[in-house]
């Protein structure tokens, strides 16, 4: 689902903007990228869940081979360009499941990232993943700025 109004995402959102906002989201094991092109002042951010949509049933920005896609076409369809798009990668958080298969979400989630920002040429310039903690991240598309805060393991 692409956002509208409100500029708090949830998983398998995305929101692009040009007007001098903020959007902000919660992140375990999820990861957001957030795209922004200072020379146009258009920023826009997803949050997936999962890296891969393995095939079965509905795509969904849910997954960050669905997600990541959809935001640089929107991104490009509101007037930036690849060639001077910069990339913010946040999340990614290690959480103790059971199952070990469940605990590298989040490492596959920074991957898919990367690899995908890789692939279309854009440029990653900052990045806080991995970890133990969960993050709070507020995206300022006036600056292209992002503030982000720490969340105790328990709150994501």
């Amino acid at each position: 689902m692409i956002k509208t109004g409100s500029n708090f995402l949830h998983v398998g959102q995305i929101h692009v903007d040009a007007q001098p906002i903020s959007i902000s989201t919660i992140l375990g094991s999820c990861v957001a990228v957030c795209l922004y092109d200072k020379r146009v002042c258009i920023g826009g951010m997803n949050h997936y869940l999962l890296p891969f949509w393995n095939g079965n049933g509905l795509q969904s920005l849910k997954f960050g081979n669905i997600s990541i896609p959809k935001l640089i076409e929107s991104m490009l369809e509101k007037g930036a360009k690849n060639d001077t798009l910069e990339a913010k990668i946040f999340g990614g958080a290690s959480i103790n499941f059971t199952s070990c298969q469940t605990m590298m979400v989040g490492e596959k989630n920074i991957l898919v990232a990367r690899e995908i920002l890789n692939d279309y040429k854009i440029k990653i310039v900052a990045e806080d993943v991995g970890g133990q903690n969960g993050r709070k991240i507020q995206f300022n598309l006036e600056h292209g700025k992002v503030l982000l805060k720490y969340t105790a393991k328990s709150n994501f």
